[in-house]
């Protein structure tokens, strides 16, 4: 929601600067995302006078200009826009003044003729983005007076971020009635009156659903002028509020919505085929768009059709077949209530969002489309001129208003504050909530344009907004605070952020709803389908980490990026009906914790005392290690997401516990990268335990190392090797000297067999109370070797 201050001040003025109305606006719950200027900082530009115009003497494209800038001379400028005219009045930059962009403005010639200045664009004044000529001025501006002062370029241009229980204030009114409540100042409603009509006139309109719609308003106005300019205050407030505008007609309609928060739709009368018949939409139906799109429907939209076909999305879009264009004489202006539950989601499933939209499915006032059509109707008339038939206003249901008690003991309990029952009544006063009192407490009866008010706590909310959360009392915490224990055996996930962080990686956080079509790509796992999606590419539940990376990946490499490493911890979800509900669980849901990475480009960043190496699979499972070293056992096994053969199956002490791998090709070409990242997704869970550490006594003696080469079949993966060897030193009582195993060689080829592999370990052992003899040594390998013979039929060569 944006819009200009002195369009909000139209309603309410309070004595309060421009900050002190953001300020308040965001402290009531209305967040000033962001307030600016109409005009980027710009210094040294005036209103000036075309006087005279004649072509360049070396260049077709040019103008010399002289024109007056109230300096008592002619200044001579050359101009290139193709609407320079002698009696115009444009922005004229004089020397030394400074643009937006930092351009700065000095005498120069141009094709060898003197320029003594700049006429300006609306883009070059950072106005907008219409750079096709000049700006042109009104005729009444003052010749030489500053432009900024003129066009009024200090005002501020508010943008609110409304939560979708403020529904009310989707209108400059509606913010106008919160800042009345904040302030005290008066709240200015404009004035309505109704027109008589002139015509006798009346379409034909059948409700067919009530479901869908609950009121429908709207009449003829013939004779109207759609090429009348719309007035320049109409068309500032429109761009300031970020409308552009279009026609006259259209204009209207646009600003009526974001003054009083209304949408409505002016259909060309002459392009309607009998009556208008609202209803849902039918199997096979479909529909041209005012943005040009064309639109299948189905059983779940709302329409208003004619006899021939659909001509609007209800509540929504209009259709282009009865579009308003230059040539119309005749309208119909319709004004309606639909329900906001058959509008809510409809946007979506087409993939984009309208302002009618947004706001018909949050709620509009039920009660006021006879008001708001009269409204239109005067400003149709002012500047189209045109004459109006009678408004014909069907009703076919509206919702209820439930009166709604608030205890105000139970307010105060809740605030947290002493605030008194004269403070309360002020509050519902300023609102414009109609109460009752029924002994202490208060019964409110919400009006037609609050949708958001149900039950006490709503009540209370309201109160504490106006009576102000910046008055809260600030106490500090009376409860005991005993120190939490910190388990020696658990690292917070903080520590292993830190630690990938530290190997150069940047944490990111993705969406938890992802396309179907990815996580299908992704996880082998069946996706939660969503009911109601925020978006179409965003309609399930993550299975898997690695859609938001290979997303994010994508994202940076269009930005230049060469080398790029992420990772995520986060939740993803899957369908377990053994999950029940509890107070961080949902029901058949499991959301299990994990934690994934990617590494993408060069393993190092480009320097003098390195090659260039391409990440590979080993770089990550070295990351991978230094957050479990000792922990980590990689087995060769497939994922539908990974490169075959170059991915591995992640155990932690013996438990499968996740995936680590290249990219599969089919996944690379879907998103267009020129090499394969380098992946892994593991559960948290188990990241998580370390080992205690245990004092063990520094041996005084030498260690004693032995070199072994054993010979085992090619299947045998050299982790499962080492781990047995491992296993040995703690089960073997003469191999417990064993402090130290690492793999040193593999060897295949020439004496050996096909099928059969050499792998060269190196074995510290030590003890710590006396020097070990060859012979204890000779045991300790002996053990070894004899417990790798029975497992896996290992010999030494």
């Amino acid at each position: 929601m944006r819009f200009p201050e002195n369009w909000l001040r139209t309603f309410c003025s309070p004595d309060w600067d421009s900050g002190r109305i953001a300020e308040e606006l965001t402290m009531a719950g209305l967040e000033v995302e962001e307030a600016h200027p109409v005009a980027p900082a710009f210094t040294g530009v005036v209103v000036a006078e075309v006087r005279s115009v004649e072509p360049h003497p070396d260049a077709d494209k040019l103008r010399v200009c002289q024109v007056d800038a109230g300096e008592g001379r002619l200044r001579q400028i050359v101009c290139g826009a193709p609407n320079v005219a002698a009696g115009l009045k444009v922005p004229c930059a004089l020397p030394g003044a400074e643009l937006p962009g930092g351009l700065a403005i000095a005498p120069v010639k141009m094709r060898g003729v003197a320029s003594e200045g700049m006429l300006c664009s609306a883009r070059e004044l950072g106005l907008s983005d219409e750079h096709s000529g000049l700006l042109v001025l009104d005729a009444a501006a003052g010749v030489g007076d500053d432009i900024r002062r003129t066009l009024d370029l200090d005002e501020q241009v508010y943008t609110l971020k409304l939560t979708p229980n403020l529904a009310h204030c989707l209108g400059v009114l509606g913010v106008a009635r919160e800042l009345s409540a904040l302030s005290g100042a008066p709240l200015v409603h404009p004035t309505i009156e109704p027109i008589s009509p002139l015509i006798s006139d009346k379409l034909n309109v059948k409700i067919e659903n009530s479901d869908l719609c609950g009121r429908f308003s709207g009449r003829i106005i013939r004779g109207v002028d759609a090429r009348a300019p719309t007035p320049a205050w109409m068309r500032s407030r429109l761009e300031r509020a970020g409308q552009r505008s279009i026609s006259a007609l259209v204009d209207i309609s646009n600003y009526v919505m974001l003054e009083v928060g209304r949408p409505t739709h002016v259909f060309d009368l002459a392009k309607i085929h009998g009556g208008l018949t609202v209803r849902w939409g039918r199997e096979g139906e479909s529909l041209e768009l005012l943005n040009g799109q064309t639109v299948a429907l189905d059983t779940k939209v709302g329409v208003i059709a004619d006899e021939r076909q659909v001509e609007s999305l209800a509540g929504i879009m209009g259709g282009e077949a009865t579009a308003v264009g230059l040539d119309t004489t005749d309208i119909y202006v319709e004004a309606a209530f639909w329900w906001p539950a058959a509008i809510a989601g409809r946007s979506r499933r087409f993939n984009f969002s309208t302002d009618a939209g947004h706001r018909f499915e949050r709620g509009v006032d039920p009660a006021t489309t006879v008001e708001h059509i009269e409204y239109i109707t005067r400003l149709i008339l002012d500047i189209c001129g045109g004459q109006p038939g009678p408004v014909d206003d069907q009703v076919t249901g509206l919702p209820p208003r439930e009166p709604v008690r608030m205890r105000p003991d139970r307010a105060r309990k809740v605030i947290g504050a002493p605030v008194s029952d004269e403070e309360i009544a002020t509050a519902f006063g300023r609102l414009e909530l109609p109460f009752e009192r029924e002994g202490a407490d208060f019964i409110v009866t919400p009006p037609s344009f609050r949708f958001d008010l149900a039950i006490e706590e709503d009540l209370i909310e309201e109160v504490a907004r106006i009576w102000g959360y910046q008055r809260l009392p600030v106490r500090p915490p009376v409860a005991a605070m005993p120190m939490r224990p910190a388990p020696e055996g658990r690292r917070p996930l903080l520590a292993v952020k830190r630690a990938l962080a530290a190997r150069d990686f940047q944490e990111v956080i993705t969406y938890s709803f992802v396309a179907a079509e990815l996580d299908r790509a992704v996880s082998p796992v069946p996706a939660i389908r969503l009911t109601n999606p925020i978006a179409a590419q965003m309609d399930v539940m993550r299975t898997s980490l690695w859609g938001g990376l290979l997303e994010t990946l994508r994202s940076n490499l269009n930005r230049k990026a060469t080398r790029v490493r992420l990772f995520e911890a986060g939740r993803v979800f899957r369908a377990d009906e053994s999950v029940a509900s509890g107070p961080f669980t949902v029901a058949g849901v499991d959301q299990p914790m994990r934690l994934a990475a990617l590494a993408y480009g060069p393993a190092r960043e480009e320097q003098w005392g390195l090659p260039t190496r391409m990440v590979d699979f080993f770089d990550l499972k070295g990351d991978l290690e230094s957050l479990m070293p000792g922990r980590l056992d990689c087995e060769a096994v497939g994922h539908p997401a990974l490169h075959p053969g170059r991915s591995a199956r992640i155990r932690l002490d013996g438990e499968p516990a996740g995936w680590i791998g290249e990219l599969h090709p089919s996944l690379m070409a879907r998103f267009e990268l020129a090499r394969a990242p380098i992946l892994f997704e593991v559960e948290l869970a188990p990241l998580l335990s370390v080992e205690v550490p245990v004092y063990e006594p520094v041996s005084r003696f030498p260690p004693v190392v032995r070199d072994i080469a054993l010979v085992v079949d090619t299947a045998i993966a050299a982790g499962r090797i080492t781990a047995e060897i491992e296993l040995a030193c703690r089960e073997e009582a003469a191999a417990a000297s064993v402090r130290h195993v690492r793999l040193f060689d593999e060897y295949r080829g020439k004496g050996l067999e096909n099928k059969e592999k050499s792998l060269a370990f190196r074995i510290w052992m030590q003890d710590t109370r006396k020097t070990l003899s060859d012979a204890e040594a000779a045991s300790a390998v002996d053990a070894i070797v004899v417990r790798l013979a029975d497992r896996f039929g290992a010999r030494l060569r």
